[in-house]
């Protein structure tokens, strides 16, 4: 199948989002502007400040003075990239595969979607109108190759929609500057030569174009006309499975919401069953009227796919979402499954399956509250080192030989605290030490365990912090036990919490 592809231009996209954060400045001109050096530029222009002559890259003193009314605000390029890729995953209501094209387009790959909104027209029409009615100016195009439908969509304005094979014809009439996006030194040096348009790169040959302009120009050229695929990184990874939901009345209250998740699940799972797929990761999107996407996101531990369960996991997660007007589309994504027994979770027997089953449910409920974990022993003699953090569900590997020793903590620090403590002697035991705002006498002190770096962490980022050290082990009148170091720089430290 020919791959076909959507592309959306959204020049407005920057002064658009200062417009809504700031609904009151009216209909006044717009434009963002930045330093450069010691000059200040502009950065974008709304249509009202391109009307008057005023384009990107202008001296903000050139501008101010054609347009003395100009609203001006500092450009905020990270803000415009967030955007942007807010409008990819809203995008991904027409396919899974949608990318950005910064600065200031999307790229869908639509391949075999179309049918599902009657056709090329039909779906490149629809988002269309629903970014012109969140107020964004927009121009989209379709095409066989991603980069032509972009410079289409740049550099038209009637939303063409071109058949595949012929995208060189499309791009040889269209301006250098949308069309392959060069800078305006490129451009300046080009139309010396009389070079303006894509036809007249054509018609030239490629080794003086390369030697004069480099091989990125033949590049770009390649691609808009199709002789290079031009690929695109999705803002997500495609799901495995999705069951999607289009609602004819925006969902606003949470009996309506949790109704619709209930027909996704039920779909969703029935497709994982004939799939002989169990879910790993589920993801429910929801899309709100005014073009923002949600999503509440879970796990398991166990490939799942028992409906009741994975609602479960659903609850705490569909109390953050905020309808506002209410949501018009929902979808339920499986982005990881796994290969699942017939009959694993229906077995009514008792014994070790029913057990693991009951277990797994249990993690993976407390695992949406809280951040659980299974430790695994790591022959280390360093405290901090000795353990290592694995999937709660994983199978820990056996301990090594004299893992479990009596000065190993119970409750281990992630970062040993500073400690006060007075010793008789340099190099005698903690005879008294600060605790909880008091000074505690020490009553029994073991040590020191000499704990000297490993060697074969001695370089790189490993070694940090790894001076030797002398452990004791030490108890309190109020019988706290401790596991306390004395280190070189790094003086006493509290380390954790002995048994």
């Amino acid at each position: 199948m020919a791959r076909r592809f959507l592309a959306l231009h959204l020049p407005d996209l920057a002064t658009a989002r200062i417009r809504r954060a700031e609904p009151g400045l009216g209909d006044s001109p717009l434009a963002t502007w930045e330093a450069s050096g010691s000059r200040r530029l502009l950065v974008a222009v709304d249509a009202a400040a391109a009307a008057l002559g005023l384009a990107p890259g202008q001296a903000l003193a050139d501008a101010q003075a054609i347009a003395p009314g100009l609203l001006l605000r500092p450009a905020d390029r990270e803000g415009d990239a967030r955007a942007l890729r807010g409008l990819a995953l809203w995008a991904r209501r027409y396919t899974p595969l949608a990318a950005i094209d910064p600065p200031e387009g999307l790229i869908l790959d639509i391949t075999g979607c179309d049918h599902l909104f009657g056709g090329e027209a039909a779906l490149l029409g629809d988002a269309l109108d629903r970014l012109r009615h969140n107020g964004l100016a927009v121009q989209g195009a379709v095409a066989g190759a991603a980069a032509t439908a972009a410079a289409l969509a740049r550099s038209r304005a009637d939303q063409p929609i071109a058949v595949s094979g012929i995208e060189a014809a499309l791009a040889a009439p269209l301006p250098l500057g949308p069309a392959l996006r060069l800078d305006a030194a490129a451009l300046e040096a080009l139309a010396r030569l009389g070079l303006r348009r894509v036809g007249d790169l054509l018609d030239q040959p490629r080794g003086p174009l390369a030697r004069r302009f480099g091989k990125a120009l033949l590049d770009g050229l390649d691609a808009v006309t199709g002789r290079r695929p031009h690929a695109i990184q999705p803002v997500q990874p495609p799901p495995e499975l999705v069951e999607s939901l289009d609602l004819l009345e925006p969902l606003i209250t949470r009996p309506a919401i949790d109704a619709a998740l209930d027909r996704l699940l039920a779909g969703l799972c029935t497709k994982l069953r004939l799939a002989g797929l169990g879910a790993r990761r589920l993801a429910l999107l929801a899309w709100r009227v005014d073009g923002t996407v949600q999503e509440v996101a879970i796990g398991t531990g166990q490939p799942n796919r028992d409906p009741a369960h994975l609602r479960r996991l659903f609850a705490e997660g569909l109390d953050g979402l905020q309808p506002d007007l209410g949501f018009e589309r929902m979808a339920l994504e499986a982005r990881a499954t796994d290969r699942m027994e017939t009959g694993a979770q229906t077995s009514l027997g008792l014994g070790a399956r029913q057990d693991r089953a009951a277990l797994a449910e249990l993690l993976d409920r407390l695992g949406q509250r809280a951040r659980v974990q299974r430790v695994a022993p790591v022959a280390s003699h360093w405290p901090e080192r000795s353990v290592l953090a694995l999937d709660p569900q994983a199978v820990p590997p056996p301990p090594p030989p004299g893992w479990s020793r009596p000065e190993q903590p119970l409750l281990r620090l992630r970062r040993p605290k500073p400690l006060e403590v007075v010793a008789l002697l340099p190099d005698a035991p903690p005879a008294s030490l600060r605790w909880r705002g008091a000074s505690q006498r020490v009553l029994q002190a073991e040590g020191p365990l000499r704990l000297e770096p490993e060697w074969w962490r001695a370089q790189g980022r490993d070694a940090a912090g790894a001076e030797r050290r002398d452990a004791y082990r030490v108890e309190l009148p109020c019988g706290t036990r401790l596991l306390v170091c004395r280190g070189g720089a790094s003086g006493w430290r509290l380390h954790g919490y002995l048994p």
